[in-house]
């Protein structure tokens, strides 16, 4: 079985990928594990460190193929409303992945975040879509990777 032991963030040689596999919020954060790409590709991540991809990332195999991240769509939660900012604030608060986009939101689905968004008179809708949430302010990719 293949490993990658390297993640390539831009394909500028537009060099060819033999598979594309496609995969959440959640499993684009990743150390070390074994993956099947959507046309069976099978190959082992081991990376030095957990690391956040991003959709149109490649996993670069040992034996220099390419394999093409996609996100894949999930279940999410649109907030849309008057008060987007302060919706903004108490989900940044608890430290919740957030897409932020000109007249909406999209976080994950959990019940008890929607309502306390009922609660601060958000509009909630559910929608199943690529979730690609706004990085961590230090750096590290994801909102909860900072230190306190």
């Amino acid at each position: 079985m293949d490993t990658s032991f390297k993640i390539i963030h831009n394909n500028d040689t537009n060099e060819e990928f033999l598979d594309e596999i496609s995969l959440s919020y959640e499993e684009r954060f990743i150390r070390r594990k074994k993956l099947i790409a959507n046309n069976g590709t099978e190959f082992l991540v081991n990376l030095e460190e957990t690391v956040s991809v991003d959709e149109n990332h490649y996993f670069e195999l040992e034996n220099g193929n390419l394999i093409k991240v996609i996100s894949k769509e999930e279940n999410l939660i649109e907030v849309t409303g008057n008060n987007l900012k302060q919706i903004i604030w108490h989900i940044g608060n608890r430290h919740l992945p957030c897409q932020i986009d000109e007249n909406r939101i999209l976080i994950q689905d959990d019940a008890v975040i929607l309502d306390m968004i009922l609660k601060l008179h958000g509009n909630v809708k559910k929608v199943f879509e690529k979730f690609k949430p706004e990085g961590g302010a230090y750096g590290m990719g994801r909102t909860h990777s900072h230190k306190h």
